[in-house]
């Protein structure tokens, strides 16, 4: 996966490498769909959610610049796999899931597999985890319409956040770098495609 996945597509963090090395991914998919765990797509996981591709994993890993001291908010919880990859890097990775299921799924793997700096939540991604706040890194892996007000400011200075921007069909992947001063730096990472982001900051369900 890493060799014919990530480092030809321009992977070449050597912590995300590790970690992806690392990480069991199919311990995070079903049992049903494990023979696929390594292929280079996205998987259901169940409750209509899905884990990304591995490249997408390892980009938006890559971008948010996680290192040993770094506190990470991640908003999507799903299987749980993305933020077994930050654990590996981060000091501490806090996670929001708004599915109650999919939470506890991710909690019991995070467990059974020893990653204990990973803290979860079921709540509202898009309002973030003010309480530990602020974060070194935020990475949304839902799509969402706007830059959520809450996360923003839950970043501190030079801090990076990772989100997918556009319509609930497809978006760009952009990197926020936020600055105190009012002049955020935003970079765009290529055209993605993920689940919404469902919340007070993001898309309502009518």
């Amino acid at each position: 996966m890493v060799d014919h996945q990530l480092i030809p597509r321009g992977i070449d963090d050597p912590a995300t490498l590790e970690s992806m090395s690392t990480v069991p991914r199919h311990r995070f998919v079903p049992e049903s769909l494990r023979p696929y765990a390594y292929e280079d797509g996205p998987l259901l996981i169940g409750y209509e959610q899905t884990i990304s591709q591995p490249y997408i994993v390892a980009c938006m890993t890559q971008a948010a610049e996680v290192g040993p001291s770094s506190t990470v908010l991640e908003i999507g919880t799903g299987s749980g796999y993305a933020a077994a990859v930050l654990s590996l890097i981060a000091k501490e990775v806090y996670t929001i899931e708004r599915i109650p299921g999919l939470a506890a799924e991710a909690k019991e793997r995070f467990e059974a597999l020893g990653y204990h700096n990973i803290h979860v939540k079921v709540s509202d991604g898009s309002l973030g985890w003010p309480e530990k706040a602020p974060f070194d890194a935020v990475i949304v892996t839902a799509g969402s319409p706007i830059v959520p007000k809450s996360l923003l400011e839950q970043l501190k200075a030079g801090g990076r956040m990772v989100i997918p921007l556009g319509d609930s069909f497809s978006q760009e992947l952009v990197r926020i770098r936020r600055s105190l001063t009012g002049k955020d730096m935003q970079e765009y990472l290529g055209a993605v495609r993920f689940v919404p982001l469902i919340g007070e900051e993001g898309w309502h369900i009518e």
